[in-house]
This record gives structure tokens, C-alpha cells and sequence, in this order.
């Protein structure tokens, strides 16, 4: 029993520092710290570097695999089923085939020039258009200038928005009327898209 001895000879120093201290806390007792249940670290097996080495080396082949499956992959598109030609389209290929003689040079030719007198058509018929636009809403102008200068009035009433020249009514329902004998769905459905992975 040695602890008993220095026990007593600490108590009437914690006893005389408190008293001369002034604070809100406890004063220095002895305190349990919570158990810590924790094991001791374990030793690192040292490993031979060939192993190490031979371990790294399937880790990469793995995932240069696994890269080179999904490039694989990548390029297989999803099979969209009205794009599919039937197997009787594919069987009847030969049948269906047909002979195109090649075009002669007069064709191609004559084509060519046919292509060119058609785009010049299209050109001078737009241009009389354009011209034909034009003259209109010059003459419109040229009359509302001589209908100001004769009629103020006249001249505001023209230029008016006329309602008639265009008539246009819709009435509607204003919300979609019910359906006789309609059963509402109950929110079930069977899902028969296909899943590709």
C-alpha cells in the first residue's frame, strides 16, 4: 500500500489550490477515461514484389477487357423493329434487283440543261413576282397619299383594319364533354417494351 502515502500528501495541496482559486469548475480530481475497445494494429505482410507486380498486372488486363468489351459494344446500335427489313424482302433481294442502264452522255447532258432552263424559269417568275408586289403597294401608296390630300376623314377610315376582309368565328366547348360509357382505367399496364443491356 505505497499509493496511500502519496495520496495524503497530494490532498492538502488540491484542498489549498482550490481555496486560492477562483473558478466555475471542478477542481483537479481523479477522472476514469471510457474503455477503449480497440484491437492493436496488425503487421503489414510484407509481399514479395513479384507477387505484388503479378497482381497489378491482372487488375490492368481486367479492365483493358472490360474497356475493350464496351467498345465493342458501343458501336452495336439498338435494333429499332419498324427499321428491321422482313426476311422475305431480304430473300426476294435477287428478284427485286433492278437492271439500270448506265446514262449516256446526251442524257446527262440533256438533263443538265433541262436542270438549268428550269432554274432560270423559277428565277424570272419570282423576279415578276417581287415586281408585281411592288407595283401594288405603289399604287396603294399613291392612292392613300391622293385620298389625304382629298379627304381627311376618307383617308383615316381606309387605313382602318376591315374585320370582313377576313372573317373568322370559333366557338367551342370550353372544356372536352364526357364520354358515354367510358371505363377509367384503373393506372395498371403491362410494360412490353423489349430491354436491351
Amino acid at each position: 500500500m505505497s499509493l496511500l502515502p502519496v495520496l495524503s500528501r497530494l490532498l492538502p495541496v488540491v484542498s489549498r489550490s482550490a481555496a486560492r482559486s477562483v473558478h466555475s469548475g471542478t477542481g483537479l480530481l481523479f477522472r476514469s477515461t471510457p474503455v477503449l475497445c480497440a484491437e492493436p494494429l496488425k503487421k503489414k505482410k510484407k509481399l514479395d514484389p513479384q507477387i505484388v507486380k503479378q497482381r497489378e498486372e491482372r487488375k490492368r488486363k481486367r479492365l483493358e477487357k472490360q474497356i475493350r468489351r464496351l467498345e465493342k459494344n458501343a458501336r452495336q446500335l439498338k435494333p429499332i423493329e419498324e427499321l428491321e427489313v422482313p426476311m422475305e424482302l431480304i430473300d426476294e433481294q435477287s428478284k427485286r434487283k433492278r437492271n439500270v442502264s448506265k446514262p449516256t452522255a446526251e442524257l446527262l447532258e440533256s438533263r443538265a440543261l433541262l436542270e438549268k432552263q428550269w432554274a432560270k424559269y423559277r428565277m424570272q417568275e419570282k423576279l415578276a413576282d417581287y415586281q408585281l408586289f411592288d407595283r401594288i403597294v405603289a399604287a396603294q401608296a399613291k392612292a392613300l397619299g391622293e385620298l389625304q390630300l382629298a379627304s381627311d376623314e376618307l383617308y383615316q377610315r381606309a387605313i382602318q383594319p376591315d374585320p370582313a376582309l377576313l372573317p373568322f368565328v370559333a366557338q367551342g366547348p370550353v372544356s372536352t364533354p364526357p364520354i358515354k360509357d367510358y371505363e377509367q382505367p384503373d393506372g395498371e399496364y403491362i410494360d412490353v417494351s423489349r430491354k436491351w443491356e
